[in-house]
């Protein structure tokens, strides 16, 4: 997929293109002829494949609704079932986005343009760990509760934001005082499917801000929307990931068959003295 080389300034996180500005432009972006070959709606994650590759979203436990294409997804077009993820009903937002990933996370389209000279890529390592001497002694927000954050709590002011808080976390309402006086932020792409992305890339225009998770697309269409790194899920065994998606399986995924990157603009990562591996 061509890209072009992203402005080494990140442009200001306003919302003057309009609220679906995200979901439009992701969706702009997939093929016309591309079909959704399965889906599997698991009960941590949902799944889709397509055009030998797959996608992952969270399944979100907050709504009870459930894909209203349920029984008719295998088959349909893939721009179709994409576009549900401007859903409110969140079941079908985790389909669309999943949806979306079979396309943009597929480990050859990934590559293909995380190797480009403009931006520097790491698979292998978390986030959290590849950014952890970077927010030493910093003001760090997490939006979402993910596992391992232990190391990065020791070394920076860390708060985590979360909309079914557990001890020590803030709820999510706290992210308009703490987000703009933060130094780095860590999104999950979880707020992609309940559409808070929109107002969280709007409070921190001042920090670092990185993408996370699996439900995060690989598209480099967020560096030109003030995004400093994406962090995703690459899935290389197709088959696998699928079986532990339909039998219910929730992290088992992160230690076979796939492989976590990290992309950003080269000139940032070299910056913090980071390179391709």
């Amino acid at each position: 997929m061509p890209v072009s080389a992203p402005s080494l300034v990140a442009p200001p996180r306003t919302a003057d293109t309009g609220f679906w500005n995200i979901y439009d432009r992701l969706l702009s972006g997939l093929p016309e002829d591309a079909v959704v070959a399965s889906f599997a709606g698991g009960l941590h994650w949902f799944g889709v494949q397509s055009a030998g590759a797959m996608g992952l979203a969270m399944a979100v436990h907050e709504t009870h609704c459930a894909p209203s294409l349920a029984g008719r997804v295998a088959g349909q077009d893939l721009r179709t079932v994409a576009a549900l993820a401007r859903s409110w009903n969140f079941a079908d937002a985790a389909l669309g986005l999943a949806a979306l990933n079979s396309y943009y996370n597929a480990p050859a389209r990934v590559l293909g343009w995380a190797q480009a000279d403009y931006f520097a890529h790491q698979t292998g390592a978390n986030a959290f760990a590849t950014m952890l001497p970077r927010v030493i002694g910093k003001r760090v927000a997490v939006i979402g509760h993910f596992q391992g954050l232990e190391g990065i709590a020791k070394v920076c002011q860390l708060t985590i934001l979360e909309r079914q808080p557990q001890p020590g976390d803030a709820p999510d309402p706290a992210c308009e005082l703490i987000l703009p006086e933060a130094d780095f932020v860590f999104i999950t792409g979880v707020t992609l499917i309940n559409k808070t992305i929109v107002r969280l890339l709007q409070l921190c225009p001042q920090a670092f801000v990185v993408l996370v998770g699996p439900t995060v697309p690989l598209a480099p269409v967020w560096f030109e929307l003030g995004v400093g790194m994406i962090a995703g899920l690459m899935i290389d065994d197709v088959p696998a990931t699928f079986q532990l998606v339909q039998e219910g399986g929730k992290h088992a995924f992160f230690e076979r068959g796939t492989r976590m990157i990290q992309i950003e603009r080269r000139a940032t990562a070299d910056a913090a003295g980071k390179g391709s591996t």
